[in-house]
């Protein structure tokens, strides 16, 4: 639970604080607790915004206790483990979690920023187009990915998780940056159509699988690509510094993180266009 010290501070702020009552293993969906459907209610109303326990209608006051009003600052405190789709759809404003939070966090976001000073589920920001995500912790599988039986994914803003994340991290990614400081699971970037995904880590493997456009760097330990990539060249690319100055400035990375010079340079995947790249950080000679 957040301390009253965090509390208070988010009032003083003019934000929102939902705590929640009770410890519960049963799924609560929560998509209204979101700036966009706080800025204009008071307690009263946002208690009566309706939420998901299990399969039971309830509402967020039956889960949370609520303190402030009309602000776009929400911090969302407790367990919140089984809670999904917090930041669902968002727009604008901030969302901070304090805690490890459920899959579908920040999915379909367009603005805004989402702090989880925890770690997330699955699907974390699936379908996003805008906005930032920033995730203290590790990240679940599909992070920035598209739902099953879609074909677009992530179509913009930035998803940074400083720890390690599961299989499939940006697949079938539209636009967009993705950067996951620790490791990755196989199938990074599958079907990707363009966009960027960066791994700090180890990346798993077969990354980039049918990709059509789009770049995924590996600056950690990287397996040998699919056979349907090919092998150019060895070089420094320009665009790397552009890309890295802007996370340091803004800071989400720090000075000797994402580190590499040259890198080996594949492109692929040839059986969809060979448009692609996968980047590998080269060893110094």
């Amino acid at each position: 639970m957040m301390c009253i010290a965090c509390a208070a501070a988010a009032l003083d702020r003019g934000g929102v604080t939902l705590t929640r009552k009770e410890s519960s293993t049963i799924p609560v969906e929560a998509d209204s607790i979101c700036p966009d459907r706080f800025a204009v209610l008071g307690p009263a109303d946002i208690a009566r915004l309706p939420a998901f326990y299990g399969r039971r209608q309830v509402t967020l006051g039956d889960l949370f206790e609520i303190d402030g009003a009309g602000a776009n600052d929400i911090t969302v405190t407790g367990d919140l483990s089984a809670v999904k789709k917090i930041g669902y759809g968002m727009t604008m404003g901030r969302v901070t979690v304090h805690g490890t939070v459920g899959p579908h966090t920040g999915a379909f976001m367009t603005g805004g920023e989402l702090v989880v000073e925890g770690d997330a589920g699955d699907w974390l920001g699936a379908h996003m187009a805008g906005g930032r995500i920033v995730v203290e912790g590790s990240a679940g599988h599909f992070v920035g990915a598209a739902y099953s039986g879609e074909t677009k994914g992530m179509r913009g803003g930035t998803i940074l998780v400083k720890g390690s994340a599961g299989r499939e991290a940006g697949a079938r990614m539209r636009r967009g940056l993705i950067v996951v400081l620790g490791d990755v699971g196989e199938f990074a970037a599958a079907k990707m159509l363009a966009g960027s995904v960066f791994v700090g880590g180890t990346l798993g493997r077969r990354p980039g699988a049918g990709m059509k456009r789009g770049t995924v760097v590996g600056f950690g330990e990287a397996p040998d690509p699919l056979p349907t990539f090919r092998y150019t060249c060895t070089y420094r690319p320009v665009f790397m510094r552009y890309y890295l100055r802007h996370l340091r400035e803004s800071g989400l990375v720090g000075d000797g993180q994402l580190d590499g010079e040259s890198f080996r340079r594949y492109i692929g995947d040839l059986t969809n266009g060979g448009k692609g790249e996968v980047l590998v950080r080269a060893e110094p000679e």
